[in-house]
């Protein structure tokens, strides 16, 4: 899992490094794109962010990556499978966020279900989730696309607000055995 690299039709999608910053606080920095989080980052919760993610490739062997159109070579986001954790359980997972100039244009479906086939076939998991704040209905409308289902909700504590979250999820037997369009 050294040089991990997911690839789908259209995009790349590869291990976040400390030379990404630029790239990566375009988005975390938005805070329209961070609505989720309430808040856009500043430079040091990027850095912190960015750390995060590595630390996380070291313990789990994935995380988020920064995923790059092909044709262009731009960053259009951060998608990835990774390890959440749910009222202090883990489980294997997949997020994303995406620079808002690529919203809309489908690279969240294609990016994640490339995740999702990661995670079901290398990884081996058995089920995957999503946890989404409740008044995310985009990302809410990408989980049902790629046909997960609402399986319960919990209160994730983010910088000491309590914020609703929704948890979708999908099992490897649902994912096979169907075709995401």
């Amino acid at each position: 899992m050294k040089d991990l690299k997911l690839e789908s039709e259209r995009l790349t999608l590869r291990k976040i490094k400390k030379e990404d910053f630029d790239e990566i606080s375009i988005i975390l920095k938005d805070k329209e794109v961070m609505y989720a989080w309430e808040k856009g980052f500043s430079n040091d919760e990027v850095n912190q962010w960015i750390d995060k993610n590595i630390e996380r490739y070291k313990r789990d062997g994935y995380s988020y990556l920064i995923a790059h159109e092909k044709e262009s070579g731009e960053c259009i986001g951060l998608m990835g499978p990774l390890i959440e954790t749910i009222d202090n359980n883990n489980f294997a997972g997949i997020a994303y966020i995406l620079n808002k100039k690529c919203w809309g244009k489908g690279y969240a479906l294609e990016g994640t279900k490339v995740c999702l086939d990661y995670l079901f076939k290398v990884i081996k998991v058995e089920e995957v989730v999503a946890q989404i704040k409740y008044n995310n209905l985009s990302s809410i409308k990408v989980a049902k696309n790629l046909k997960m289902s609402k399986k319960g909700q919990y209160n994730r504590i983010y910088d000491d607000k309590t914020m609703l979250h929704y948890v979708y999820s999908i099992s490897k037997d649902e994912f096979l055995n169907d075709t995401i369009t």
